[in-house]
């Protein structure tokens, strides 16, 4: 029974990749989500990230790979997990309530060239929807990764990068995925040649 339930995983996350493999316009998506991202970082901007449970941990994940390394050693890229501060986000919470844990912090931290990358699976969590409204008023640029309906938050996303399941854990299998190959355009974009693999 075990052996079972594996494969079947294993085997509908494979099905669900085939599936985004093949859809033109979400890569074209993820092409262009990278180039934005690039070009809030050549113009001294930073990513800004923000998820809950699962997408907090693929928030912090994606920051950690900017500003440590994904593939090669090089400088270090701005990017901030808006998920990390505890005191931050207990006090906006206590303060102004969960809703706007995030977009607070968006306040607080954003500039104009800077981009926001949200991540929520249904694209209905009240604090993404929140936090994206935010940027709209201070022109940052908006990324958001969520499942097939987009829900919500597709309309306040200028990058909206659906995954064409409704599953939350196949969802986030791939929302690692797009965003390790975003780091991957950043990194290339910017360092490829001078520190990228000879």
């Amino acid at each position: 029974m075990m052996q079972t339930l594996i494969r079947e995983s294993i085997a509908a996350t494979r099905n669900l990749m085939d599936e985004v493999l093949a859809d033109a316009a979400l890569l074209a998506d993820v092409e262009a989500a990278g180039r934005s991202c690039v070009e809030a970082l050549q113009a001294g901007g930073k990513i800004l990230l923000a998820g809950n449970g699962g997408s907090a941990a693929d928030a912090q994940h994606i920051a950690a790979e900017l500003v440590s390394r994904l593939n090669y050693d090089r400088p270090g890229l701005a990017a901030i997990a808006l998920t990390t501060d505890t005191s931050a986000l207990t006090a906006i919470g206590n303060d102004y309530g969960y809703e706007r844990v995030f977009a607070r912090q968006v306040e607080a931290l954003g500039r104009p060239s800077d981009v926001l990358i949200a991540l929520s699976t249904s694209g209905n969590s009240p604090n993404i929807l929140a936090a994206l409204e935010t940027p709209r008023k201070a022109s940052i640029k908006t990324i958001g990764m969520t499942g097939k309906s987009g829900g919500k938050m597709a309309p306040l996303c200028d990058i909206a990068l659906k995954i064409p399941s409704a599953r939350t854990p196949n969802i986030q299998e791939c929302h690692i995925m797009l965003g390790h190959i975003i780091c991957q355009i950043i990194e290339d974009s910017i360092f490829g040649e001078e520190y990228g693999p000879k």
